[in-house]
């Protein structure tokens, strides 16, 4: 085992081995990077069209293929090339390849991109091989690539040098292609139902939308404070007032600056749509038409393996208000308890601790998430909030202190929320400026009333239902990923100094 002194004084000298063969390309061929290079086909689609073709036997079939030398072996003789859709093997020999090309066969190191022009073979082990004819030196890679078998073992280097991490690791690399067909898919599938996808500002003078603190800059020409958005959430609902399309969502990006875990990302992909003339109870059957779609797209089946778990996302979900789920585990029956006194008594005497101007609502939610939440593995859509903590829903009927809202949970973890809309433009007002007051006595001096958004309402919005899904930790869970930084390309991290 060597140490960091030794490791990087190997490293050293390898690079500077590199230089050396980089300067003999340089003064053998000229240009080592060049702009274009044209191949016939990916090593996928030779793979795919030359499936059927027999151990020991030749072709006189020429194609091109190009990629980067993963494996390099009898002096370069036999080398294994990989793009992005798999390996080709190439075969270098004096009875097949010319001297100028075998000539540069010392110059390559694993890690550097060429180009091959030969016929198409399959050796006596099975192995689908080109006979080299013409070898060209795309570009010559300067530092060692990571150990193809080991892959990258410090977790903080896999994060900051993502791309060594997919290069040696085919896990990650399927993981992030199955992140690009599960975003197309959702896309698809909302398209499918007749959505419209609409772009919002990701700059808001004002922020709303969520509770969560902003991300804030400074615009130079107009002087004035702007912060990246943490929800689109009251531009698409102004999308809905201007009769543009009863169904309206858009894939977003949003930001909110606060903690990060294995669940949060500073920066984060939400899909987010609302729909005319619907309730939460539609969107709830939308959430499992949708989530079991992209398991059957990814898995060929809504049967997924997470960790140790099994989990189907074969709906129908099963569904509980949140009142239910706590009278359930804990005992308490927050239906019958009337004052925000008694809820704060009821959660004391059953051992939670409470603060002291806790409302009723927020008790619920307190034991809630204390005692049910993880207990919901097997995807579970919780109804009926407490109107406390749901300032944009509508009241449940005969129930005014619980909300038309669910929250869909699955692996313990929420991946959506969804209201029936309030488009009472009074009462949305009397809720916004309430939670103003409440920012403001938390200290959040820059939150403002979106009076915007207010003047929109006043226009009239239809009843609607609202939908906000958590797409990266949706795909941490369609692809067993233990961390939301596994499923994002480049996540946030510390300086390197740190």
């Amino acid at each position: 085992m060597t140490d960091n002194k030794t490791e990087t004084a190997l490293s050293s000298d390898v690079t500077e081995v590199r230089a050396q063969k980089l300067a003999k390309l340089r003064e053998t061929i000229g240009d080592v990077y060049p702009a274009h290079f044209h191949r016939t086909m990916t090593n996928a689609e030779l793979a795919a069209k030359y499936e059927a073709l027999e151990p020991d036997t030749e072709t006189q079939d020429v194609v091109t293929v190009a990629g980067r030398v993963y494996s390099s072996r009898n002096s370069g003789m036999f080398m294994d090339i990989h793009d992005a859709s798999g390996k080709i093997q190439i075969f270098s020999h004096k009875d097949v390849t010319p001297e100028e090309a075998r000539n540069l066969l010392p110059l390559i190191d694993l890690g550097d991109i060429i180009g091959v022009t030969g016929t198409v073979r399959r050796t006596k082990r099975g192995e689908l091989s080109i006979n080299a004819r013409e070898i060209t030196m795309l570009t010559k890679a300067l530092l060692p690539m990571p150990e193809k078998w080991n892959g990258i073992a410090d977790i903080e280097i896999r994060y900051r040098k993502r791309h060594l991490d997919i290069m040696s690791n085919e896990e990650s690399k399927l993981r992030f292609q199955q992140r690009s067909k599960i975003v197309s898919g959702i896309r698809h599938f909302m398209e499918g139902e007749n959505f419209l996808e609409v772009e919002t500002p990701m700059l808001q003078t004002v922020y709303g939308g969520a509770t969560a603190d902003p991300f804030k800059t400074f615009h130079n020409t107009l002087k004035m404070d702007m912060y990246l958005r943490i929800a689109p959430e009251l531009f698409l609902k102004r999308t809905l007032v201007s009769g543009l399309s009863d169904k309206v969502f858009e894939i977003n990006r949003n930001f909110r600056n606060e903690g990060v875990s294995t669940r949060h990302n500073p920066e984060f992909t939400m899909m987010e749509c609302y729909w005319a003339y619907a309730d939460y109870e539609d969107i709830m059957s939308l959430v499992e038409r949708l989530f079991e779609t992209l398991a059957v797209s990814i898995h060929g089946t809504p049967e997924v393996t997470f960790g140790d778990k099994q989990i189907s996302f074969k709906g129908p979900f099963k569904r509980v208000p949140m009142p239910d789920a706590v009278k359930d585990v804990t005992g308490i029956d927050f239906l019958s308890i009337k004052t925000d006194e008694e809820a704060r008594a009821a959660a004391k005497a059953a051992g939670f601790e409470v603060e002291k101007d806790w409302t009723w609502g927020e008790c619920l939610a307190f034991i809630f998430e204390e005692k049910v939440e993880g207990t919901l593995i097997q995807p579970s859509h919780v109804t009926h909030f407490p109107k406390d903590i749901s300032p944009f829903a509508k009241e449940v009927p005969g129930e005014p202190r619980l909300v038309e809202r669910f929250e869909t949970y699955c692996n313990a973890w929420e991946v959506g929320n969804a209201f029936s809309e309030l488009n009472d433009p009074e009462e949305q007002r009397k809720r916004m400026v309430e939670q103003l007051e409440q920012a403001h006595a938390r200290g959040e001096k820059d939150k403002q009333l979106d009076d915007e958004f207010l003047d929109a309402i006043d226009q009239g919005m239809p009843p609607a239902g609202g939908l906000g899904i958590g797409v990266d930790r949706l795909i941490m869970l369609l692809t067993n990923a233990p961390s939301i930084r596994d499923v994002i390309l480049f996540p946030a991290r510390r300086n390197k100094a740190d």
